[in-house]
């Protein structure tokens, strides 16, 4: 059977919640609703719905936590450690996908399939083994989530949805293929330029940028 995938949800980088809080209340106009732990990653999240199955994940450690591996992410480097402290900002982004086991061997930048679970909701994520980020965060990790239960479930409607995802790499080519045997689906565009990753999103304010 053919793979089929979509953005299930997007990762903002903060220094902390509180800090990324204020920033999508700056920016567009809403607050976050809480999330979870992630006990194994040693980080914690505040969540934004953006579509019946897709959310804004805001992500930072959790001072209370302590990592049993690597993060995800890449948010042990130093790099993206220094861009939270400074500001918010849109690390990457995760696709949910049909068959994550089959689609994990596409490409080595995917990493190993790990079981997670927080609350009512588990999956199987793809991290790389030393958690570093794919293709600066264009390449997206991918998620199956078991049984029915989605994070968006019991999240409130804000008035936000995400109308476009908007990535630019040097070499598109190979991902475009990629995305094409992921079966890939929804508004997601793959231009050539710098690495970046930009959301377009609607709000009760007028359409506004995440970088």
């Amino acid at each position: 059977m053919a793979l089929t995938s979509r953005v299930d949800h997007l990762v903002l980088a903060c220094a902390d919640l509180a800090q990324g809080a204020r920033y999508v209340r700056q920016r567009l106009g809403v607050e976050v609703q809480p999330g979870g732990r992630h006990v194994l990653m040693g980080t914690h999240n505040a969540l934004l719905k953006l579509a019946p199955r897709a959310y804004l994940e805001l992500i930072a450690l959790d001072p209370e936590g302590t990592a049993q591996r690597p993060r995800w992410f890449g948010l042990d480097t130093p790099a993206v450690r220094a861009r939270m402290a400074a500001a918010p900002f849109l690390l990457t982004w995760v696709a949910s996908c049909s068959d994550v086991e089959a689609a994990a061997p596409l490409d080595p930048g995917f990493g190993e399939v790990i079981a997670a679970s927080r609350g009512a909701f588990s999956w199987r994520i793809t991290v790389p083994a030393d958690g570093s980020l794919n293709c600066d965060g264009v390449l997206p990790s991918l998620i199956q989530w078991h049984g029915g239960a989605h994070p968006c479930d019991g999240l409130e409607d804000r008035g936000c949805v995400l109308g476009e995802l908007v990535l630019r790499h040097p070499s598109p080519q190979p991902l475009r293929q990629l995305f094409g045997e992921l079966g890939l689906d929804g508004a997601v565009r793959l231009d050539e330029g710098e690495a970046s990753i930009v959301a377009r999103i609607d709000t009760p304010r007028g359409a506004v940028e995440l970088r």
